[in-house]
This record gives C-alpha cells, sequence and structure tokens, in this order.
C-alpha cells in the first residue's frame, strides 16, 4: 500500500481564540499571529467560533452568537487581509457563513451529520472535517463523499481532514499517529489539532480540562509523521477563556512553539 508524502510546500497554521469572546481579543490575537507567522513564512487561516454548541454544561457560555460573530470575523479579514475558519453546528448556517468565511469547519462530534455536511459542501467553500473521536481514521471516506456529492459542479473545492485524537476510556484521549498517515490515502490535506488532542472531556466536575504542556510534543510527533497543517487554540489568557482554558496555547508562546513546528516540518519534508 502506497501512502502519498507531504504536500512541499509552507506549514499551513489554523489559530485563534477557541471562542470568540470579544472583538479586543480576537483582533490581538490575530495581529500578533499574523506577524509572527509572516516572519516565519507560516501560512495562517484565523479561526474563531461564534458558537461553542456542545458545551459539556448547559451553564457554560457559548460565545457571541452567529451575527456578532461574523462581524467580527469580517472585521479581522478587512483588517488583517486573513483567510478565515470557523464551525457550523446546524445546516441553516452553512449559506450566511459562507458568505463571510473562506472554511466552514464540522465540529468532530458532528462528523457523521448527512444534512450539515452537504450543507458545507453545497455552499462551495473548502470543508474542514474534524475527525470524531469515535471514528477510524477510515470512517471518514463516508464523511467525504457526503461533502462531495453536495458540491457545485462548477466549484469542487477543498475537502481537509483534521485529527483531533480519538476516545480512551472515560475522560481521555490517545492520539494514533498512524491515523495521519492512512488518512493521506483519501487525496485531501491532513491538519493535527494539537491542542484539542490534549483535552480531558468532562474530567473537570461539568468543564472539560486539559493539559496544555503536551501540546508542543504531540505536534512534533504529527510533523515528524507529516501533516500539512497544523490547528491550534491561542489565547491571550486562556485560564480566563469561556472554552478550552485547560488546553489553549497561550499567545505569548506561539513564537517559540511555532519556531519549531517550522523546523519539524521543513525536516519531515526531506526525510519522508
Amino acid at each position: 500500500m502506497q501512502h502519498c508524502s507531504p504536500v512541499c510546500r509552507p506549514l499551513m497554521l489554523i489559530a485563534g481564540p477557541c471562542a470568540i469572546e470579544s472583538e479586543s481579543i480576537v483582533m490581538q490575537t490575530a495581529e500578533t499571529l499574523q506577524n509572527v507567522c509572516n516572519e516565519l513564512g507560516i501560512e495562517l487561516w484565523f479561526k474563531s467560533s461564534f458558537d461553542k454548541a456542545n458545551r459539556t454544561s448547559s451553564s457554560s457560555q457559548r460565545g457571541v452568537g452567529m451575527t456578532e460573530g461574523l462581524r467580527i470575523l469580517a472585521k479581522v479579514k478587512r483588517r488583517y487581509g486573513l483567510r478565515i475558519v470557523t464551525d457550523v453546528h446546524e445546516s441553516y448556517q452553512c449559506a450566511p457563513v459562507a458568505e463571510v468565511t473562506d472554511v466552514l469547519q464540522i465540529p468532530a462530534f458532528l462528523s457523521r451529520q448527512t444534512d450539515l455536511l452537504q450543507a458545507a459542501g453545497a455552499t462551495g467553500r473548502i470543508v474542514n472535517i474534524k475527525k470524531g473521536q469515535f471514528m477510524a481514521p477510515w470512517d471518514m471516506r463516508g464523511a467525504i463523499q457526503k461533502c462531495r456529492e453536495a458540491q457545485p459542479a462548477d466549484c469542487v473545492s477543498q475537502i481537509w481532514l483534521t485529527e483531533r485524537g480519538s476516545s480512551f476510556g472515560y475522560g481521555n484521549l490517545v492520539v494514533d499517529m498512524t491515523s495521519l498517515v492512512r488518512m493521506r490515502e483519501y487525496s485531501c490535506p491532513i491538519i493535527f489539532d494539537a491542542t484539542h488532542s490534549v483535552q480531558q472531556p468532562s474530567s473537570q466536575q461539568g468543564v472539560t480540562g486539559g493539559n496544555r504542556e503536551l501540546v508542543p510534543p504531540l505536534m512534533r510527533a504529527a510533523l515528524a509523521v507529516g501533516v500539512d497543517g497544523l490547528f491550534l487554540e491561542v489565547h491571550p489568557d486562556p485560564d480566563r477563556a469561556i472554552s478550552d482554558a485547560a488546553n489553549q496555547v497561550r499567545l505569548s508562546d506561539i513564537r517559540t512553539i511555532l519556531t519549531q513546528a517550522k523546523a519539524f516540518h521543513e525536516l519531515a519534508q526531506t526525510v519522508v
């Protein structure tokens, strides 16, 4: 069985705060990420979610909502010229979100939802499908097919696949690095989500925990295997974030982390 080698191109990064909490946090993060990525030659796609619809507890904050969230993301696009990624949770959201964003992201818990995948594909935008924590890499063939079948005949866009760890008992995730290799068989760019992969779901009395110290080693391992891009949640003060506080990367650490990432990405392309 033959596997594709990584695409010889600059490292791609999908990054931003997990949830849109305020315009100021989004703008601060976008500006810093843009400056660092421009310096390092990394291709940045800015991501933040207007709604976190799958919170552990109904009392958890979800974000600013679609109308305000899309306004803020559109401002990021105008001010910094960045391409935009955001989540969709319902089929009706796909068309209005596609008017602002460049990539529609399917959350991992929804990666088998036929109507949502088809609605996202029908927009003609790039669709990033996050592999469900409960899914094997070969299960993603069906998700890809649902999305591709709905794409406009005159506008067939890319589908990206993102690995974000697999359920391993209660409240724990593991990353099977062979998943990154096997999903290449579907001729899609492969992204490694280093921050969600260190989550500890529902482990903190109604709140998801995590361990951000494990983000760099898992990131380096995935880059050594060979991926096209990284997904990192980044926040100026992650311990105060309304979502994924335990696993988001500190904005002040992003230059060091991305400097390592670029080095590993370049090395992998010389040996794979």
